[in-house]
């Protein structure tokens, strides 16, 4: 019972951290973004990275080593929805990955560098959608902690 509280706490909070960095992201980046700030959200972005990555370990561990076991979830279509929209949440933020780390190196090689309007606008709509289909991640994870989507 200890494992599986312990993997239910990682699991939240690595969610959480998730959650906090996308929205830190869509504030900071923006039309007017300095070099530092840059710099600073091109660090963020790799802790989100990392947390993604930590977050599907503990997600699977959670799958096997916890209490409901796989059965409960890999048979269950809402798991698989879950699934698919944190896949879709991790390639929506390639995009803004490759633009942070192209304007960091500009920022580094020119200190009054501010990335193009089009390209911050394009950012900013990879993150919104990026955000309306994190939302799903929580409402799928609700309905399959109640047992929707088995038969």
């Amino acid at each position: 019972m200890s494992t599986d509280l312990i993997l239910a706490i990682a699991h939240h909070l690595l969610i959480f951290t998730i959650a906090a960095i996308i929205a830190i992201e869509f504030a900071v980046i923006r039309p007017g973004i300095d070099p530092a700030q840059i710099k600073r959200v091109a660090r963020l972005d790799f802790g989100y990275g990392i947390a993604a990555g930590l977050l599907v370990v503990v997600g699977f561990s959670r799958v096997y080593y916890g209490i409901k076991g796989p059965d409960f979830y890999l048979q269950n279509p809402v798991f698989w929805a879950k699934i698919a929209a944190f896949a879709l949440v991790g390639l929506l933020s390639i995009l803004p990955t490759l633009r942070l780390l192209g304007w960091r190196r500009m920022a580094e090689q020119n200190l009054a560098f501010i990335p193009p309007a089009a390209d911050m606008a394009n950012v900013r709509r990879f993150l919104t959608i990026e955000a309306c289909v994190f939302v799903l991640i929580p409402i799928f994870a609700a309905a399959m902690a109640r047992g929707y989507g088995l038969n």
